[in-house]
């Protein structure tokens, strides 16, 4: 689960949606076959390209809803093609950022410190792209639109009602590293600007000149559930943890606090950003 952005990200064939998409790619291939098309003839009467269509059977592209519905009508599959479209919905995103999504949506509080670039909740959809652009093994053009589409959807959570607390402290390089460029980052520090102001939001910078700082292990998370438990999660290069024995919950919680100590005030901090846009 982690939201590190070169870490361990499984394709479709690595994660349980492969298994549902291959399915619904079958179901579509023998309802195709039984209607006597070939895929460019499927592709030329649902308003999609032969490549999709085989992509789609062979369990490699996540069909969109009206591709569904659109085959379902073409080979008269009287509903059966399209009731597959909240399985779809499912796998569309990996499965780990559906299982941290899930622990998000139950969270009454987010707590977060970011240390090499934004978090995934507080970036714009073009400053996902970029950082997913730059992993590597690199992704395929078809992964790193699930994995942005994926990281757009999880932030609904600034939407939710009742409002849960969210809390940010990131260090000041990620304020200056261009990542996709100048214009990229500044539209970057725009959007954190307007999140910062939100009632429910808090955004901290640790500052680099900083000469005591408790975030040198590495960056964390720590959400509180709606059931008054607390998990924290934490990642390195090729793994990520989560977190949820009480010993050590506590001592992520002693940390970010620390950190948040440490770090310039939430005013502070919005004045800081401010400074380094027009730096930027």
């Amino acid at each position: 689960m982690t939201d590190e952005d070169h870490g361990p990200d499984p394709g479709l064939e690595e994660d349980d949606s492969g298994a549902v998409m291959r399915a619904v790619g079958r179901m579509i291939k023998v309802w195709r076959e039984g209607a006597d098309l070939k895929q460019a003839e499927l592709g030329a009467r649902i308003g999609y390209g032969e490549e999709m269509v085989s992509a789609v059977e062979r369990g490699r592209r996540v069909p969109k809803p009206e591709f569904l519905d659109n085959a379902d009508e073409v080979l008269g599959a009287e509903g059966k093609i399209s009731a597959m479209k909240e399985e779809v919905a499912g796998a569309r995103y990996p499965k780990k950022v559906r299982d941290l999504a899930k622990l998000e949506a139950d969270a009454v509080e987010l707590g977060a410190y970011g240390n090499h670039n934004m978090h995934g909740l507080l970036q714009t959809e073009e400053y996902a792209r970029a950082l997913f652009d730059m992993r590597r093994p690199a992704y395929s053009e078809d992964e790193i639109d699930r994995q942005v589409a994926a990281r757009m959807a999880r932030q609904s959570i600034f939407e939710r009602r009742p409002a849960p607390m969210l809390t940010f402290v990131q260090e000041e390089v990620t304020l200056r590293r261009p990542l996709g460029g100048r214009m990229v980052l500044r539209r970057q520090l725009e959007h954190l600007l307007e999140l910062g102001r939100l009632r429910h939001v808090g955004i901290q910078v640790m500052p680099t000149s900083c000469e005591e700082h408790t975030g040198m292990g590495g960056q964390l998370q720590l959400l509180k559930l709606k059931k008054g438990s607390t998990v924290g999660h934490w990642e390195a290069q090729l793994s990520s943890r989560l977190v949820s024995t009480p010993k050590e919950v506590q001592i992520l919680e002693m940390r970010y606090g620390m950190i948040r100590a440490q770090a310039f005030t939430p005013r502070e901090s919005l004045a800081f950003i401010e400074k380094v846009l027009g730096e930027t």
